[in-house]
């Protein structure tokens, strides 16, 4: 079976690719080799690696070197608009295709309008980066019901694992967080805390991809959300941490505005509000009974390797 991962270097791919050889694939490797996957598996050494960068190809020509391979199986992990998402199918119609599975993200939910949220449920994107995926599913599950096109969709939460930055108790990326936890200072979260994050290892993301390919039947013309069984308070998991690293837990809660004016940078504020925003809790039911989806990481384990890897790596003292 000939799979083509486009983007297979990333988070997703560097667990999703070692899988797929172990299972007997031959797997070619899109991505713009400007980085090394997250997993030192010498099975990669199996992996044939091609560099392609959408941005850099004329417009439809990265789409038609794609379907120029010939793959069976097409995984696309960098697919962030629906014009893209139509000019990769169009290409793949006639080639021999049996299957292709779209990224997509929890983030084409929008806002929480009930709990637990479902894949099928009415979607209030709130940026266009949400609205982007929301249309691709639109539109490939619409493609599917009309001209049998081999599509599933795959929503992941907040990826995470070591080697990168994980979303810390603030609700951002800054792992400057995780420094003042360790070393027992105090940290300032907004509102009351209350609000959820929903971090998924990157394996179990890679589980999912996975599980739809091997169970092609049920999952095709379906989404799947690609999360782990729980999510988490920003304040349960800041007192998480502090409990993790040894220390006493020093919390303090801020009003929003002035959360954002206690920390002062807007890009940390920008990812803050995008997270908080869409607080919500994300139901795995549907890939436990359709495709055999078994996260085999919890939320805290999860973060626990992510920061890990960090204080190994000297993180905080840099």
């Amino acid at each position: 079976m000939k799979t083509v991962v486009i983007g297979g270097s990333g988070h997703i791919g560097s667990y999703l690719i070692p899988k797929l050889i172990y299972a007997g694939h031959q797997v070619v490797n899109i991505s713009r080799g400007k980085s090394k996957p997250y997993t030192a598996d010498p099975i990669w050494r199996e992996v044939q690696s091609v560099v392609l960068d959408r941005e850099q190809e004329d417009k439809g020509a990265f789409e038609q070197k794609i379907a120029g391979l010939n793959a069976d199986i097409v995984v696309d992990l960098i697919n962030f608009s629906l014009e893209d998402t139509k000019t990769m199918t169009q290409a793949l119609q006639h080639t021999n295709l049996s299957h292709y599975l779209f990224c997509s993200s929890i983030w084409a939910h929008g806002q929480a309008t009930r709990l637990p949220m479902l894949e099928d449920q009415p979607k209030f994107p709130l940026d266009e980066y949400g609205r982007q995926k929301a249309h691709s599913e639109e539109y490939l599950h619409r493609l599917h019901r009309l001209e049998s096109f081999p599509e599933t969709v795959v929503m992941p939460g907040q990826i995470s694992g070591p080697g990168w930055a994980i979303i810390t108790p603030t609700a951002n990326a800054d792992h400057r967080t995780f420094g003042k936890i360790r070393r027992g200072e105090e940290i300032v979260l907004p509102n009351f805390g209350m609000e959820t994050l929903h971090h998924v290892h990157a394996d179990d993301v890679a589980q999912v991809f996975f599980n739809a390919i091997t169970h092609r039947q049920s999952a095709l013309g379906e989404s799947f959300h690609a999360v782990g069984n729980e999510s988490i308070t920003l304040l349960g998991y800041a007192q998480a941490m502090y409990r993790w690293f040894g220390q006493e837990e020093r919390i303090k809660l801020l009003p929003w505005t002035e959360w954002c004016r206690h920390t002062g940078e807007q890009e940390l504020i920008d990812g803050s509000y995008h997270h908080i925003a869409r607080s919500g809790h994300f139901s795995i039911e549907k890939g436990k009974r359709l495709i055999g989806y078994a996260p085999r990481h919890t939320l805290l384990e999860t973060v626990q390797e992510s920061v890990g890897y960090m204080v190994q790596n000297g993180w905080f003292e840099k």
